[in-house]
């Protein structure tokens, strides 16, 4: 066959006058393309949801020849080739953000791609932490062909999904296929060059699985959610009133007080005590200078650290949790439920450290309470099967520190963070313990009111290891002085030494080196974008060395975790998918693996599933002392 664009297609106007492009079969495509190592891959579509979009065209091909294919004229048996070519396991597929295109060709055509080069992913893992680079299908090509791709043709797919494919749509279709063998023999190069072999194979592998769990998506019980929603709508109301008659019970603030004008159409309950709107930052913000004059503003977290200020400041803190819940998790949600009553997410499958995160819902930030999580549910006579790890992030900072303290609590199944709280308060902690205190007895969680409280200081450190946490964050976290918080923290490292040297070491190499790396094997590559050599001796880059040696404290520990979870999540695949097993993958949120399947499979399922997440964990932490927990429930749970 001779080099160029070959369209397959049942409409055979477009041959006549258009010799550029060239008329073939599905049989002739797939007869020149088993003989290649590696096939490019590409959609187009009528919009991002498989399950009421359809799948235009199909481009697959080499930097030679391109195949565009008319999906919408393909028969089943022209399928049925495509699909032996496609899941050859022998053959590289090249696409470029890959999870996309699976997911419709899996709904329309029934095939499962496999051996993906992801050239999207790679583009990540290559230049991880480098800000504004680009990773767009069009940039990759002007970076390493300098070539530049017209990406406007993309929007007249939808507005011509049933016309006959214009000649610029053709060649607009071609061209997604036609320089993907060019980047990934570049990536390559680059790839072994950085030494991420491993987890650019790692990334590769996974984002089936993540193509997977949108496929899948996560049925909700509407009913359950709406009652939820208006449970929440009526808190919210009530706890503005609430809000209303602790403002006014001030004199101060009688100014406030409404003139109550009642609205026939206005709900007797909406009707306010006070003129001040809860809901306007604004003018919350004007109320609270006049208890915290030098206030920024009322967020989060700029407000969180003046909650015992005034009992004003604390209710509205939890006003807004709940305003944020009815808001976040209410009527809008309804927006992300597929045409099938599905709840499919998207997931962002490398952040800076490695994690992921997810987005059109983001299921990261569903809350973990039960309420929330039950309203998800699966068929009749199927169960959930939810598996995750223990103290992950602690037992990866006991690996990289070998802190023999970290490393022996774990060992014997202590509790940590009441071990690390006894060291680093001494006889303050020996003092409060009451009558038949666990920990006195077994090392274990205690109910002691005292131990509570410093457990709770040790248990912020622990966790904020994790999150390269300083004195200022403790403090505002657990509601200190900066100088108490800067205290705790050095009597923390005084018992623990080694955890400080550990994280000294990984600050030090990103401030010296502008670069942070994860643990072994999969040694995933940070840059810090604004770092230069010079600035490791400047004091004027204070400020912006900080930053680095912060995210290189905590991008190994939270990296680490992340490229565990995902291995996790490629071994179960894998396992499902070899024996055939009735399972499916429906979420991962942080170190949580959730599946559903028949509910007599689903005690067998849990053995396996357990193994394979702790086969996952001893890649990195080879001890063994990072378990699974795995359990059986109805709806999807914490």
């Amino acid at each position: 066959m001779k080099n160029g664009i070959y369209l397959i297609t049942k409409n055979q106007d477009l041959f006549n006058d258009q010799s550029d492009i060239i008329n073939c079969s599905i049989t002739d495509c797939c007869n020149y393309l088993s003989k290649s190592n590696y096939i490019a891959v590409d959609t187009e579509t009528e919009g991002f949801d498989f399950s009421c979009k359809r799948l235009l065209m199909l481009q697959i091909g080499d930097e030679s020849i391109q195949f565009v294919i008319d999906f919408r004229t393909l028969s089943q048996s022209e399928i049925a080739e495509l699909k032996v070519l496609l899941e050859d396991e022998s053959i590289v597929k090249l696409l470029h953000n890959a999870k996309f295109d699976y997911k419709f060709i899996k709904y329309y055509m029934g095939i499962e791609l496999n051996n993906i080069h992801d050239t999207y992913l790679c583009e990540k893992i290559i230049n991880c932490g480098k800000e504004d680079y680009g990773y767009g299908l069009a940039k990759l090509v002007k970076r390493y062909l300098n070539i530049e791709l017209d990406k406007s043709v993309r929007n007249r797919f939808v507005s011509t999904s049933s016309s006959p494919f214009t000649i610029d749509q053709i060649v607009y279709g071609a061209n997604d296929v036609k320089y993907l063998h060019h980047i990934y023999q570049e990536q390559l190069k680059s790839i072994e060059t950085l030494k991420l072999k491993n987890v650019a194979s790692l990334e590769n592998n996974v984002v089936v699985v993540f193509a997977e769990i949108e496929y899948n998506g996560l049925h909700i019980d509407r009913e359950a959610w709406g009652k939820l929603n208006l449970k929440n709508k009526q808190d919210t109301i009530q706890y503005e009133k609430d809000l209303d008659k602790l403002l006014l019970s001030f004199p101060e603030y009688s100014k406030y007080k409404a003139f109550k004008q009642y609205d026939l159409f206005l709900p007797e309950e909406e009707i306010k005590d006070s003129q001040l709107n809860w809901g306007s930052p604004s003018q919350v913000l004007k109320l609270f200078r006049t208890i915290v004059p030098d206030l920024e503003n009322v967020n989060g977290k700029k407000i969180a650290v003046h909650k015992n200020k005034h009992p004003l400041i604390s209710s509205y803190i939890k006003y807004k949790e709940k305003s944020k819940l009815s808001s976040a998790f209410g009527d809008n949600f309804n927006n992300f439920i597929s045409c099938d009553n599905m709840v499919r997410t998207d997931f962002s499958q490398i952040l800076d450290t490695g994690r992921v995160s997810s987005s059109n819902p983001n299921m990261q930030q569903i809350p973990s309470t039960n309420e929330y999580r039950n309203c998800f549910t699966c068929e009749d006579g199927w169960v959930f099967v939810s598996s995750d790890y223990s103290s992950q992030e602690l037992n990866v900072i006991a690996h990289g520190s070998k802190d023999p303290v970290f490393l022996k609590a774990l060992e014997l199944n202590q509790d940590l963070h009441s071990v690390c709280a006894e060291l680093v308060f001494a006889d303050v902690w020996h003092k409060a313990a009451e009558p038949d205190c666990a920990f006195v007895k077994a090392n274990q969680k205690c109910e002691c009111k005292e131990h509570k409280r410093l457990r709770t200081h040790v248990k912020t450190i622990n966790f904020g290891l994790a999150y390269g946490m300083g004195p200022k964050k403790l403090s505002e976290t657990i509601n200190s002085s900066l100088s108490e918080a800067k205290d705790l923290i050095n009597k923390y490292f005084k018992a623990f030494p080694k955890i400080k040297i550990f994280l000294d070491s990984l600050g030090e190499q990103g401030k010296r080196t502008g670069m942070i790396r994860t643990f072994p094997p999969f040694n995933r590559l940070r840059w810090f974008d604004n770092w230069t050599p010079k600035m490791y001796n400047d004091k004027d880059s204070f400020m912006e060395l900080g930053s680095i040696e912060r995210a290189s404290k905590n991008t190994p520990i939270q990296g680490s975790s992340a490229d565990m979870t995902k291995l996790a999540l490629f071994y179960i695949y894998k396992v499902i998918k070899e024996n055939n097993y009735p399972v499916k993958i429906v979420m991962t949120v942080h170190d949580q693996i959730d599946t559903i399947c028949p509910e007599e499979f689903s005690q067998e399922w849990k053995e396996i599933m357990t193994e394979k997440m702790n086969l996952a964990a001893k890649v990195i932490i080879p001890s063994g002392l990072l378990k699974a927990e795995t359990t059986i429930t109805k709806k999807w749970s914490k």
